[in-house]
């Protein structure tokens, strides 16, 4: 029995250590997962911490300086030992340099080894921190020498290749001056020189130098984030400064693709209404020249009508227009179009009043151009008329310009329709006494008129007695003109025979007048 009794208790024990060994077993084969899992940790940390009853179960010993990372770690000739640090929560350990994790550590993974995670830890950052300062030493040396040549054969490359680009330039400008009078003409429209040949050549060189200050700007975009590329400390400038230059440039030519088809959409739109707008030029070039003939529509209203409906025409455009151009829809684009047009709304109220006055005068047609007319007290001929002022010479050539809306409020005679129509007349007075007959004041009056130019035969110069005075008679001599422009020189020459017919009459044009004056008489003491 007790024999039986002992083979059970070593059965026991047997099965015991043997579950015992399994467990670990399974244990060591989830810890080599979790290390070929991790390509960057670093297997020195098993160089003497390793399991002794399972050492086949690890990755081959390697040395640390063959490692990837490290080693990668270490061609940065400015890496600073001091920034490897650890970090832990609960369940890991990290080994980080920087933002970079170098090894990390769980409670499986230090059971092998039979050493708290913490303190393996902190073993191998010492192991890390050695193997960086003896690779820095060999790898700083040498990659500064290289990185010098490589930056300094940049530099070269790109001055090479700018003294090439300016050498070209400077060749095709040179050819371009020796043969612009052979193959280039000068540029007409209908009769205008619109391009010469002088100027031709300016845009070509003009244009020639934009591109090889485009091909210096593409050849530095190219070469300056190499060059701050090749140094470990400017590496991050380079990409920053790519950044900046290249994102712009794709920015711009996303939206000049995503704008294409909106640009189509714009040259559709214009060239609808350029040729409406055309159209309706030449309807109104026939109208101005009388060819064609519309009742009620005068020829004077063709130019200023078609230009109305042109400005409201673009204006219909512009708003059609306006929705296809880029970031029209954004809040700075509305922001802008509302300033302006707030802008234009309050410095331009008093040219939007005169441009409604020019447009009222254009359908009311007080004068047209080269009329004598006379507002307030100036008179003279229109010279110049637009939607916006008017321009009058005066008859001692003085231009006066008057707002439309000054035209609009104020009293306009017309001296030349008058004479056009019915006759424009003229009338001054003389003055005779009771002791003078009537009779012949009035056929002294109608023979100067008669003998005058310019005057009309019919109707007939005709006189009237305007006033009784206390001492003499008011007669009112009135003639009949076709031409106000010789208004002054017509009166003249009619004052001037007034005079000479009543000197050859022997009656004298003096007139008494008496005025009433008051006296004061003071008294002396």
């Amino acid at each position: 029995m007790k024999i039986l009794f002992r083979s059970i208790f070593l059965y026991c024990v047997t099965i015991t250590h043997f579950l015992t060994f399994s467990q670990k077993t399974k244990a060591n084969i989830s810890i080599i997962r979790q290390i070929q899992f991790c390509p960057k940790i670093m297997h020195i940390i098993f160089k003497n911490h390793v399991c002794d009853n399972h050492k086949r179960a690890f990755p081959p010993k390697k040395d640390l300086q063959n490692q990837s990372f490290v080693k990668n770690l270490n061609k940065n000739f400015t890496t600073n030992s001091n920034k490897i640090y650890t970090k832990q929560n609960n369940y890991t350990i990290n080994t980080m340099y920087r933002t970079k994790q170098t090894l990390f550590l769980t409670d499986k993974v230090t059971y092998c080894a039979q050493i708290f995670r913490i303190n393996l830890t902190a073993l191998n950052k010492t192991i890390v921190i050695e193997k960086l300062q003896s690779l820095q030493k060999i790898y700083k040396s040498k990659g500064i020498i290289r990185n010098t040549t490589l930056a300094l054969l940049i530099l070269t490359i790109q001055y090479a290749v700018i003294l090439c680009t300016n050498k070209v330039y400077k060749q095709l400008q040179k050819k371009i001056k020796l043969t612009n009078n052979k193959r280039l003409k000068p540029i007409f429209i209908k009769n205008y020189e619109f391009l010469n040949i002088e100027k031709q050549v300016k845009i070509i060189l003009f244009l020639l130098k934009i591109l090889k200050f485009i091909t210096i700007i593409m050849q530095l975009l190219l070469s300056i984030p190499g060059f701050f590329k090749i140094f470990p400390q400017t590496e991050k400038v380079a990409v920053i400064s790519f950044y900046y230059i290249w994102n712009p440039i794709k920015k711009i030519g996303i939206d000049i693709a995503h704008y294409i088809p909106n640009i189509f959409t714009i040259i559709i739109i214009w060239t609808i209404f350029r040729y409406i707008i055309k159209g309706l030029r030449t309807l109104a070039e026939e109208i101005e020249k009388e060819q064609l003939k519309l009742p009620g529509f005068y020829t004077d209203w063709a130019k200023p009508t078609f230009n109305i409906i042109r400005f409201l025409l673009y204006a219909f455009m512009t708003a059609l227009i306006y929705p296809h151009l880029p970031h029209s829809e954004s809040e700075a684009f509305k922001s802008v179009s509302v300033l302006i047009g707030l802008i234009f709304s309050i410095g331009s109220s008093s040219a939007i009043s005169n441009l409604v006055a020019g447009i009222i005068i254009t359908y009311m047609r007080p004068f047209k151009i080269g009329d004598m007319i006379k507002i307030n007290d100036v008179m003279g001929n229109v010279i110049e008329k637009t939607q916006i002022a008017t321009r009058v010479l005066t008859i001692k050539n003085e231009i006066i310009t008057f707002p439309n809306t000054t035209i609009i409020n104020a009293q306009t005679v017309n001296l030349s329709e008058s004479a056009r129509t019915n006759g424009l007349i003229l009338h001054f007075d003389v003055t005779f006494g009771y002791d003078t007959p009537w009779r012949i004041v009035h056929k002294i009056l109608l023979d100067s008129a008669e003998s005058t130019q310019n005057i009309l035969k019919t109707p007939h110069p005709f006189v009237l007695e305007t006033n009784f005075n206390d001492f003499h008679i008011t007669y009112q001599i009135n003639v009949y003109i076709k031409d106000a422009n010789k208004m002054l020189q017509i009166f003249s020459e009619l004052r001037q025979n007034v005079q000479d017919k009543f000197n050859e009459a022997g009656i004298s044009m003096l007139s008494i007048h008496y005025h009433k004056q008051d006296v004061n008489i003071k008294r002396s003491n």
